[in-house]
């Protein structure tokens, strides 16, 4: 584009090519040019590895170039020049001889170290003599080695000391985490990180606080794990136990006793035997004892490490087997509303008397007492529940016998073979009308053998037989020569002549008097 003319003679400008001009002035823009940027290839460089500082944007019409160390740009900091029309390249003073500059600006670092970490700035210069600076960052972190865990100390005691775990190397940038049962490290008032977390304190550490510890290092280039560490956290003796249970022997046994205790490191242990030392064993082994062997046996264990004793007593009975318990009640047959004492005798010193009832422990009922020493038991008043079968049971921790079940036998009040009065009465009536039906069968029978025509017998020819005289009533037309004879053999006849017909007698009599 020309430039515009210069004014007309006379030094006045038209107002229309005023117009003009601001209207030119204002549509005409120079082209924008994109800004200059660095930026590092990669971000996070690895010490040892190269890295480029990239730029962009750099403008067609450049002339030269120059790197510097640092925000500012001094001569004494120049790393390299580079003039484009010559490709020259002309090291500075900052040259390390690890850096080379490219036609498009570019800054190539080999072999980076730490030291190689900062800023850089770059200096351009166009063709219109303009000079333009742009900075970039340089970030170097070293490759990170694999961490180890060290400990203040190597024995600690249970509730006594503290610990101090170090992730080690320690390194700049770099960020510390720590895990213990491969679990994040738990939220616990004992537990104490570091400013940097590179530290882990345990205060008062227990013997849960074993571990093991893992310790991990991390920045933007590379991570590493430790091994896992464990602590040797000496802890106990805790009060020993002495197996097995069983405290009740009886003579001619073999006696063997086992003692352990949890402890770090292992307990030693030795016995005492009603107060007299053994030899250092963990297990006691006596055989074929005798009632001489009841006593105490006392287990010592000690830790040579924290330096502590525990014991713990056991007391041995050695005594002859039991001899079966003897029961007795002082009355068997009982009615309701009756009372019974049941005793056990023993001949042992024995430490508990039980009672069963049909074969179950014995639940006793508000009707029922104890003695002291249980040997007793006293059911007051008897009611038909408390019918069954009765024993008593000696036992200690080593034995037991039961005696031989004692059955009790409880009827209702007022009855003699354990039926209500009413029952009795009832069964005794349908007896006597059985013989009554009897009786008149055998009346029966004996009319047809004997040729009678037909019809019932009174009931008196069977109470009163010929061989035993009676009185006939004065109304009766019957003789006493109507009856059978002695001498006639009438098998069913003489089985009805039983030694109780005075009951068929009575039973006709009371018939007569009701006709």
């Amino acid at each position: 584009m020309e430039p515009p003319s210069g004014p007309p003679r006379g030094g006045q400008v038209p107002w229309q090519d005023l117009l003009l001009a601001v209207l030119l002035l204002t549509l005409w823009n120079p082209p924008t040019t994109a800004q200059v940027t660095v930026e590092s290839v990669p971000p996070s460089a690895t010490e040892g590895k190269d890295v480029r500082l990239q730029v962009h944007n750099l403008p067609a019409d450049l002339v030269g170039l120059s790197w510097f160390r640092g925000e500012s740009i001094a001569p004494n900091r120049q790393i390299v020049a580079y003039v484009v029309d010559i490709q020259a390249i002309i090291p500075g003073p900052a040259h390390s001889g690890r850096e080379t500059v490219y036609p498009n600006g570019s800054l190539l670092f080999q072999n980076v170290t730490l030291n190689d970490t900062g800023y850089y700035t770059l200096q351009i210069v166009n063709r219109n003599v303009q000079v333009e600076q742009v900075t970039g960052q340089l970030r170097v972190f070293p490759e990170l080695p694999k961490p180890n865990i060290t400990s203040n100390n190597s024995d600690p005691v249970e509730n006594v000391d503290s610990v101090l775990l170090t992730c080690e190397p320690q390194t700049q940038n770099t960020s510390y985490l720590w895990s213990v049962s491969s679990k994040s490290r738990p939220a616990s008032t004992r537990l104490e990180l570091s400013l940097d977390n590179r530290t882990l304190t345990i205060h008062g550490v227990t013997r849960d606080d074993t571990g093991p510890y893992v310790c991990a290092t991390r920045n933007p280039v590379s991570d590493g794990r430790s091994d896992p560490f464990t602590l040797n956290v000496l802890y106990g003796p805790d009060a020993p136990t002495i197996s097995p249970s069983d405290s009740y022997y009886h003579p001619g046994a073999n006696l063997s006793l086992s003692c352990h205790a949890a402890s770090n490191p292992p307990a030693q242990y030795s016995w005492l035997i009603n107060g007299r030392p053994q030899p250092y064993t963990q297990e006691l082994f006596i055989p074929n004892i005798t009632a001489n062997d009841s006593g105490s046996y006392t287990c010592l264990a000690s830790n040579s490490g924290t330096r502590l004793n525990k014991t713990t007593v056991k007391t041995v009975t050695v005594s002859e087997p039991f001899a079966q318990p003897t029961l007795h009640a002082s009355n068997t047959t009982l009615t309701e509303d009756d009372s019974v004492v049941l005793t056990c005798s023993i001949n042992n010193t024995v430490v508990s008397i039980g009672w069963l009832f049909n074969g179950q422990s014995l639940t006793l009922m508000e009707r029922m007492t104890l003695s002291q020493d249980n040997s007793t038991l006293t059911i007051r008043p008897v009611r038909k529940e408390d019918a069954g079968n009765y024993q008593c049971e000696v036992s200690n921790p080593g034995d037991s016998r039961k005696s031989d079940p004692v059955r009790l036998a409880v009827s209702y009040e007022g009855s003699t073979t354990g039926f209500p009065v009413g029952s009795t009465v009832g069964i005794t009536v349908g007896v006597l009308v059985g013989l009554a039906l009897v009786a008149a069968l055998g009346c029966l029978l004996l009319r047809t053998r004997t040729g009678r025509a037909s019809g019932w017998c009174d009931l008196r020819e069977l109470c009163c037989p010929a061989s035993t005289p009676r009185q006939i009533p004065a109304s009766s037309n019957k003789s006493q020569d109507s009856l059978p004879g002695p001498t006639t053999a009438i098998p069913v006849y003489q089985e009805l002549r039983h030694p109780d017909t005075n009951i068929y007698c009575q039973i006709n009599h009371k018939a007569e008097m009701a006709s």
